[in-house]
């Protein structure tokens, strides 16, 4: 398919802005619409930056293909509410917008133990956001659930807290023992994975942190 009309929902994350670099290098993909909270200020022939409140949408362009990489943390949102109201709503609010606006095709990051019976609020969540998705009338849904997420937190101004640092260290340490769908993953290879996969596949897939390992 050529001439390809994408959305990118949480470009600024650490695998939104891997699949928007993609998109960027690929001549199938001839327009790139981003929804985005705050002013961006990178620009492109085929980019389209979209200053939105997720919770009044407005209506989109035509679209083709849709990637929800929007997310946060309960401690980033401020409370569980505030959290849920952006890795839940938000998302599901941009599928419906974007469902109206011609998208057939959906890719979504999600997370390893997304449960909709999770004991776990923060699984939880995923699992709801995934079921909620799965209603839609989508011809495509691809599912990634990455384990922890690898990438340049820097570079894209993220605070990284002690924490988050000590969870990189051991699992990088511990990765030869685990398991492959525990292991971390570097958000590029959840992109990848995306982007190859949401064009290509028909129906519903979930793709599990270990499988998106042999992404390149």
């Amino acid at each position: 398919m050529t001439h390809r009309r994408v959305l990118i929902a949480g470009a600024t994350g650490l695998v939104g802005s891997h699949i928007l670099q993609r998109m960027l290098q690929d001549d199938t993909v001839s327009e790139i619409h981003l929804l985005s909270r705050r002013d961006l200020t990178r620009q492109h022939p085929k980019l389209h930056l979209h200053q939105v409140d997720f919770k009044q949408l407005p209506p989109l362009p035509p679209l083709d293909e849709i990637y929800l990489a929007l997310g946060t943390t309960i401690k980033q949102a401020g409370s569980r509410a505030a959290f849920e109201a952006i890795d839940l709503d938000a998302n599901v609010a941009v599928a419906n917008a974007g469902l109206t606006a011609g998208a057939k095709r959906l890719g979504l990051v999600s997370a390893m133990g997304a449960d909709v019976d999770s004991m776990l609020f923060y699984n939880r969540i995923k699992g709801e956001l995934e079921a909620e998705l799965s209603t839609l009338p989508f011809e495509t849904l691809v599912i990634a659930r990455p384990s922890f997420l690898l990438g340049d937190r820097d570079a894209l101004k993220q605070p990284q807290r002690h924490a988050e640092k000590l969870g990189i260290f051991i699992f990088k340490l511990l990765a030869p023992l685990l398991p492959m769908h525990l292991r971390a993953v570097e958000a590029s290879k959840v992109a990848a994975c995306l982007v190859t996969h949401v064009p290509a596949v028909s129906g519903e897939k979930i793709i599990l942190s270990g499988e998106l390992q042999n992404n390149g």
